[in-house]
């Protein structure tokens, strides 16, 4: 087992001035999960190949416990990983499939066969070591890649999006299978995904990447109570954040023709560059029914409401003028970016109502809109 560390790593393809992956640096702690996660394109997964050894540094370093691995050839790496598409040999069995990179590396049939039960064995595959990869279901076959890179027994596990290819309800069973095996054998690891639903329920620390940019490394709770900007407020947390841009007139937050008091704290923070405004963000859990007079709330027009039996969803937008009360048809907006609030299911209130809604200010978000960093 061993810790993992970039030190100021980039990597820039050829043919572009900007780098995929800019002065990154991270460090993983031996024996961690830490779950890299952000949108299609951001740079995760070149990171990974970085590590690998498939794609080249094309500046700083990357270590391996205490040895610099930025330049070493990936055979030597001492790092098993796991695809998004299996790549299992559809010809050989379970069993082969398991072995083969020990049955390369000039292991002895005894030992390999060891390995590959002991594997098996963790990962309830022993009755099928016969079969074909065909025969498999798509969990199963994920399984199988697992075991190839269990047998190993590597210093690190790198995971490029292994859960991609699965139904949404055996990819629920199988990441609860993956995080608790990674516990089991304590072997540092590296995933990739773009679902912060995984990065929150799988990793012991999450890094934020956009634009090739590590933006912030935290714990899940940490993250989803304290993002450090507007990116990772918006990206974590499902269903997201309500994040939007409004006046500040008197320390108060102008939404619509409502205000909302604001902390001190955080408008004493803004700046010229920020032209009167602040970004407010909360999450749909922290704001409440409020009553027609409440004087710290403002106005919602219900456009959806969703019953989940234990939780009730309203889906709305902030009333700016008089006429979008008025305006009372279904509008065909994107439910992504309305208003969204969590209630009990008995307080949900019909399509076409207007609302008060109010934020419990200890939970709220601010950030400035000149940098998108955190005000409070």
């Amino acid at each position: 087992m061993a810790s993992v560390k970039y030190d100021h790593a980039t990597r820039i393809y050829p043919g572009n001035t900007t780098p995929s992956v800019s002065d990154l640096c991270l460090d993983i702690k031996d024996g961690e999960f830490m779950v890299l996660v952000g949108p299609s394109g951001c740079g995760k997964s070149t990171t990974l190949r970085m590590l690998a050894g498939l794609e080249e540094v094309n500046k700083g370093r990357i270590f391996i416990g205490d040895k610099d691995v930025t330049t070493m050839q990936p055979k030597d790496r001492d790092i098993a990983m796991v695809f998004q598409n299996y790549a299992l040999y559809p010809h050989m069995t379970v069993a082969d499939n398991m072995g083969f990179a020990l049955k390369i590396a000039g292991e002895d049939k005894a030992t390999i066969r060891k390995k590959v039960e002991r594997a098996a064995e963790i990962l309830d595959l022993t009755e099928f070591l016969d079969r074909k990869p065909r025969a498999l279901s798509g969990g199963q076959r994920q399984r199988v890649a697992m075991g190839r890179a269990i047998v190993r027994n590597p210093k690190v596990f790198l995971m490029d999006e292994p859960l991609s290819n699965l139904d949404a309800k055996l990819r629920v069973q199988t990441r609860t299978q993956i995080a608790t095996l990674q516990r089991q054998l304590g072997v540092t690891t590296l995933y990739v995904t773009h679902d912060q639903t995984e990065a929150l329920t799988m990793g012991d620390r999450i890094a934020v990447i956009n634009l090739g940019v590590l933006q912030q490394v935290g714990a899940p709770t940490y993250l989803y109570d304290h993002p450090d900007n507007v990116f990772v407020a918006g990206f974590i947390g499902s269903p997201a954040m309500n994040i939007s841009t409004h006046p500040v007139e008197n320390g108060k937050a102008k939404i619509g023709a409502d205000t909302i008091s604001l902390p001190a704290e955080a408008t004493a923070k803004l700046t010229a560059d920020d032209k009167g405004q602040i970004i407010l963000g909360f999450r749909p859990e922290h704001a409440t029914l409020a009553s027609a007079g409440d004087p710290d709330a403002f106005s919602l027009l219900v456009r959806n409401t969703e019953d989940l039996g234990s939780d009730g969803y309203i889906y709305g937008d902030i009333i700016t003028d008089a006429s979008q009360v008025s305006d009372n048809k279904a509008a065909m907006s994107d439910q992504n970016k309305m208003t969204t609030i969590r209630v009990n299911p008995s307080e949900l209130p019909n399509v076409g109502d207007t609302v008060k809604i109010h934020i419990d200010q200890a939970k709220m978000h601010l950030f400035s809109p000149a940098t998108g960093l955190r005000l409070n």
